[in-house]
């Protein structure tokens, strides 16, 4: 049987594994995001990628509509589904 040698430690000089070396940067400040508008081209700066403000306003004049409450209906199941036999047994 051969044995292999033991492992030696790392020389004095080796370079620290990467992961322990990484550092978290700091969060972005807000309206630090600068790109052109998507819609209309115009440079824009914000917290996040999208329409710039003037081109939302627009579109929600233009697609918003007004709110509407929506009534509540009781669930029906299809007649296709059957009832679990577990649920049913005595």
């Amino acid at each position: 049987m051969s044995s292999s040698p033991p492992s030696s430690p790392p020389p004095i000089d080796f370079p620290p594994e990467p992961w322990r070396a990484a550092e978290v940067p700091p969060p972005a400040p807000a309206g630090d995001l600068h790109f052109p508008c998507p819609r209309c081209g115009e440079d824009v700066s914000d917290v996040a990628y999208g329409p710039c403000t003037a081109c939302r306003r627009e579109l929600r004049a233009r697609l918003g509509g007004e709110q509407r409450t929506l009534e509540r209906t009781d669930y029906v199941p299809k007649v296709n589904v059957t009832p679990n036999a577990v649920a049913l047994k005595d």
